[in-house]
């Protein structure tokens, strides 16, 4: 997208103009959705706080705190923190969904669900390990399958700063997967 398209939808948003607004919503809740998704594994609640990105922008924009120049950029941190918030929420009431892949007669399947489960878990401790940046970085590249150049553009970095920034979380990940095992 050009400067010039960016600046327009922009303004458009600014005037609450319901073309621009359900154009905005159009082109960016895919890239909302799978940041979110990766994060969380998740698709209902990946759908419900993506749309709740774009309620936030709206109420951004009436209270004139909306994007001034990055829109990708502000709905992916605006995605970001509302992850955060949700992860707040449940390290306070900690509960487990039960699986469909459960089966009521065969214990084969009840073993690799526990196996499966534990690996995420382990996965995901890790993850909640690393820092905000090394996060978005990871999920921009790897769940988004953003360019190098993409991620520093939505992150306001250089590349080479992305491509530190990936190889430090992608250690730390490996090393938080070991101690979170060994626990």
């Amino acid at each position: 997208m050009t400067n010039y398209e960016e600046r327009s939808q922009l303004e458009g948003l600014t005037n609450l103009d319901s073309r621009v607004v359900g154009a905005v919503y159009d082109r960016y809740f895919a890239d909302v959705y799978r940041f979110v998704y990766f994060k969380l594994s998740d698709e209902q609640l990946a759908e419900d706080i993506s749309s709740d990105v774009f309620v936030r922008l709206l109420e951004a924009i009436k209270k004139n705190r909306g994007p001034k120049d990055n829109l990708k950029g502000w709905l992916l941190a605006t995605a970001s923190h509302a992850v955060a918030d949700h992860l707040r929420q449940v390290y306070r009431k900690p509960t487990e969904a039960l699986s469909e892949t459960l089966s009521d007669d065969g214990a084969p399947n009840l073993h690799e669900e526990i196996d499966r489960r534990e690996q995420v878990d382990t996965i995901q401790d890790a993850y909640a390990e690393l820092t905000t940046d090394q996060q978005n970085v990871l999920a921009l590249r790897f769940g988004d399958g953003y360019s190098l150049e993409e991620t520093a553009r939505v992150m306001r970095k250089n590349v080479n700063a992305i491509k530190a920034l990936q190889f430090r979380a992608l250690a730390a990940l490996q090393r938080n997967i070991g101690e979170v095992a060994r626990e």
